[in-house]
């Protein structure tokens, strides 16, 4: 039996925050690392004066305490009806936010990114990325929620696509606040799943940006095993930082492939791994056993990225790792670009017009495994 196993980074399915959005890199940068920051000094246990000016820094520097419908801020601090405050907005004069809580435990709420809504084209290239690869097993980074991922399938995919449903969908809500999550959508039943969500790092903080969610999928009454990951990015943040996050999160998934071995020899780690082929978090799991996709001598000599053109080989961000007993019965490696917008580089589909309806600006690797 052949059956088709799939990857592919969709960049939310419905809903996307606001700030990804944006054309200005550094624009983009910026937001996200002041709210990576915000986020960070609200989880103190006690605010000390420097970490309450702070914070109202940040809330006034991107507008965040502006509740009109018509402004442009890109994210929020959430605070319930009723619920103890964070900070008040004095009727008038200075400061224009004032912190009022001593610390985490003395307020409710949280801080959120504003999201709107994808334009429907793109989510429908998003599904004919999905169909064109007519995988049996796809694994899904960057998904809202399970009801969302669940709508997708049965209304985009199987509805305006006109592509067949499948049967079966799973998702774990993970550590990030962004709604950016780890799914998978399968024509075999899904048994069992296991969250790492509350897996602690060397420094006592939890390890996975993420999830890296291992589900169980009945093949003709075997099992086989997909580690589902979405490791941290690059793009923000301090890089020494991220770095060193990447790899204890390769560290850990490591770990977890090498128990999950005991369980079955059919294993896969998949996923958005946010780094090249050649470097220190990849390298790890490739010395742990597994193979990657796209070096099977079915690939060929094209090319070696799948994020943006993928001509350049730190373009590479999405993987498909085998076992060794599944390497051996892998048949043929593809990688469905069409979905990008690259009008120098290759072509796209044709509803894909422009970058603001491509469907991701990753591209889906696949795999055939002889069963």
């Amino acid at each position: 039996m052949t059956i088709r196993i799939a990857t592919f980074n969709a960049e939310n399915l419905f809903r996307r925050p606001t700030v990804f959005g944006l054309d200005d890199a550094e624009r983009r940068k910026e937001i996200l690392d002041d709210f990576n920051e915000l986020v960070g000094l609200l989880g103190k246990e006690v605010y000390q004066e420097a970490d309450k000016e702070r914070i109202a820094e940040l809330i006034v520097k991107h507008d965040a305490h502006n509740s009109d419908p018509d402004s442009h801020r890109p994210f929020f601090v959430n605070q319930p009806r009723g619920g103890a405050k964070l900070y008040t907005v004095p009727p008038t004069g200075s400061p224009a936010v004032k912190i009022v809580a001593k610390g985490r435990p003395k307020w409710s709420g949280w801080a959120e990114m504003v999201r709107d809504n994808i334009r429907w084209d793109a989510v429908e290239n998003t599904a004919r990325v999905i169909a064109a690869v007519n995988a049996d097993i796809l694994l899904m980074v960057e998904v809202e929620d399970r009801l969302t991922l669940d709508r997708f399938n049965t209304q985009v995919l199987g509805g305006a696509v006109g592509h067949e449903p499948y049967p079966f969908n799973l998702l774990v809500d993970g550590n990030d606040s962004r709604g950016i999550d780890v799914g998978i959508l399968s024509r075999f039943p899904i048994t069992s799943v296991r969250s790492h969500i509350f897996d602690l790092g060397a420094s006592g903080t939890r390890v996975f940006s993420r999830d890296c969610p291992e589900f169980e999928i009945d093949i003709a009454g075997e099992p086989l095993w997909i580690l589902g990951n979405h490791f941290k990015s690059k793009g923000f943040g301090n890089a020494s930082e991220n770095d060193k996050r990447r790899k204890a999160q390769a560290e850990r998934v490591t770990e977890i492939y090498e128990d999950a071995l005991e369980r079955s020899s059919r294993v896969i780690v998949a996923g958005d791994l946010n780094d090249t082929l050649a470097s220190p978090p990849i390298k790890l799991l490739l010395d742990a056993g597994l193979r990657e996709a796209m070096t099977h001598e079915s690939y060929g000599i094209n090319p070696p990225g799948t994020h943006g053109t993928g001509k350049r080989d730190e373009q590479k961000l999405d993987y498909l790792m085998f076992s060794p007993q599944l390497w051996d019965l892998v048949t043929h490696v593809g990688v469905e670009r069409r979905g990008i917008w690259a009008p120098h580089t290759f072509p796209s589909f044709a509803t894909v017009t422009s970058k603001a309806n491509q469907a991701s600006d990753h591209a889906a690797v696949f795999a055939d495994l002889n069963l």
